[in-house]
C-alpha cells in the first residue's frame, strides 16, 4: 500500500506537533532552549535503525555502516516526515527563546 499525499501531510503535521510539544516541555523544565534539537538526531537513529544500542560500542564499524545504509535507503517521504519533526524541535527552541525574551518565565 502506497503513501498518499494526505497521509504524508498528516504524518508531517503529527511529527511537527509531537516534537514541538516534547521540545517545548523539555525546554520549559530543563531551561535549556535547544535540548530537543540536540536530542532529536538520537531519536531519529532509534526510529530508523534496527541495531541494538550496545552494538554501537561492541561492533561500531558494522553498526555505523548499517546505520548509513538505512538512512541512505529511506524514501523521500520518510525524510520529509523526519525533517518536519526536526523543524518542530527547532520551532520549540525559537518559541521558548522568544517567550523568555518577552518576559515570560517558565518554572
Amino acid at each position: 500500500m502506497g503513501l498518499t499525499v494526505v497521509t504524508l501531510i498528516i504524518s508531517m503535521l503529527l511529527f511537527f506537533v509531537l516534537f514541538f510539544g516534547i521540545g517545548f516541555l523539555l525546554n520549559m523544565l530543563l531551561r535549556m532552549s535547544w535540548v530537543m534539537a540536540i536530542i532529536y538526531p538520537i531519536v531519529t537513529i532509534f526510529i530508523v535503525d534496527k541495531v541494538r544500542f550496545i552494538d554501537y560500542f561492541k561492533n561500531s564499524g558494522k553498526s555505523f555502516s548499517e546505520l548509513g545504509n538505512r538512512f541512505g535507503n529511506l524514501a523521500p517521504a520518510d525524510l520529509m516526515i523526519l525533517a518536519s519533526g526536526f523543524a518542530g524541535a527547532l520551532a520549540a527552541g525559537f518559541i521558548i527563546k522568544l517567550l523568555r525574551k518577552k518576559g515570560y518565565q517558565m518554572f
